[in-house]
């Protein structure tokens, strides 16, 4: 009898992450078949997706209101799901809010849950791990540092590793991508990495063309790469993409950032991926201005992006709201591209981030840690 598995992703990191875990579980078990919320990345993978994520991935109170009624119809299929095909085990995929509330159902059904990236307990409301705790029976952490905060409340916890170490290989050497891409080595290379979501490259992407324009008039030979997010089309990019020196990159994200001497990002898992590849950069981001409030009220750390919250220090520069302006951003890139001291001292900071992520790993780590937990539960057979 083959053994179902159901997945519950609602973003593009999360759909990456839940789609290269299931490659690596179908490689030591191909009798299992997986079910769920997901993307184009799982459906590529073989997962059948009943509910296309791709329009619910958003960040933020007016956002999540904005889209209420999808995020409500989502559940509801998820639930109805997990009411009809009794998965042998639930397995949430990062988008916290929603997952927390489908892995609560499942619990009460009598449905095996294992949580996979956690929230940011770190950043605000600690006491959230309890909460989570009683709606799973095992979180999978990617920060070493995560493991504490669920081993002091005796909540079932390990440590898989970051999946961005595997993920994050370009295909060709930097000279090679240069080349490929047409790009002139001499003259400063800038990359534009607005988020992956539509809110993000609407809220976003402006500002950062903006300061394109101002770099310019300091090296009117610049280039400039914006690696497309699979999850953005071509239609959303269109109407911004005026200055042709922006140059679109599709399909090769890695090879595209280590072309660059510097990045301007939104904040998220593309500034640990730049990082990995150790290019300097400044991180912006702007919520609405009533996520912005609750997001003061509520985080406690001082910094957001994931660099220097590894490094547990200031190494990127990060320009939040009405910071994330197109004459900061600009400034700080120029900075970059014009101090030689500046430029080295955050390349060898970016290298400690990396060592602090260690060997990686992530997608197999958690392949094996879905067959252990099958295993544990009398339901695996082989």
């Amino acid at each position: 009898m083959k053994k179902l598995i159901m997945m519950s992703a609602g973003e593009t990191s999360g759909d990456q992450h839940a789609a290269n875990m299931f490659l690596e579980i179908k490689a030591q078990n191909p009798s299992i078949i997986a079910i769920g919320m997901g993307a184009k990345k799982m459906r590529e993978a073989g997962v059948e997706i009943a509910y296309d994520s791709s329009e619910i991935g958003v960040i933020g109170v007016v956002e999540i209101l904005r889209h209420y009624r999808e995020i409500k119809a989502a559940m509801k299929i998820m639930k109805a799901l997990i009411l009809n095909h009794r998965p042998d085990l639930l397995i949430c995929i990062d988008y916290k809010e929603f997952n927390l509330r489908l892995a609560q159902f499942a619990k009460r059904e009598g449905i095996t849950v294992l949580f996979y990236v956690s929230p940011q307990v770190w950043a605000s409301r600690p006491k959230r791990v309890v909460t989570y705790g009683k709606a799973i029976d095992k979180m999978a952490v990617i920060f070493p540092f995560e493991t504490a905060y669920y081993e002091a409340e005796n909540i079932p916890v390990a440590y898989v590793g970051h999946p961005s170490v595997d993920k994050v290989k370009p295909l060709y050497t930097k000279t090679e991508a240069r080349t490929l891409f047409g790009l002139n080595a001499d003259d400063p290379i800038i990359g534009l990495l607005p988020g992956s979501r539509v809110n993000e490259i609407k809220r976003m992407l402006p500002v950062m063309l903006e300061a394109v324009v101002i770099i310019q008039k300091v090296f009117p030979e610049a280039q400039f790469l914006l690696p497309q997010a699979d999850s953005i089309s071509d239609v959303l990019l269109k109407p911004f993409l005026n200055n042709k020196a922006v140059k679109v990159i599709k399909n090769q994200p890695y090879d595209a950032i280590q072309c660059c001497d510097a990045v301007m990002t939104t904040s998220g898992t593309a500034t640990l991926e730049i990082a990995l590849l150790n290019i300097p950069m400044v991180i912006v981001y702007k919520l609405s201005p009533l996520t912005y409030l609750l997001a003061r009220y509520l985080v406690k750390i001082k910094s957001i992006g994931l660099p220097n919250i590894i490094a547990d220090k200031p190494i990127v520069k990060e320009l939040i709201q009405h910071y994330a302006s197109a004459d900061n951003i600009s400034a700080e890139i120029l900075k970059i591209l014009k101090d030689a001291v500046y430029y080295k001292k955050m390349q060898e900071a970016l290298k400690q981030v990396k060592i602090k992520l260690g060997k990686g790993e992530g997608s197999k780590n958690m392949a094996n840690l879905v067959l252990e937990m099958l295993a544990e539960e009398n339901i695996l057979v082989r």
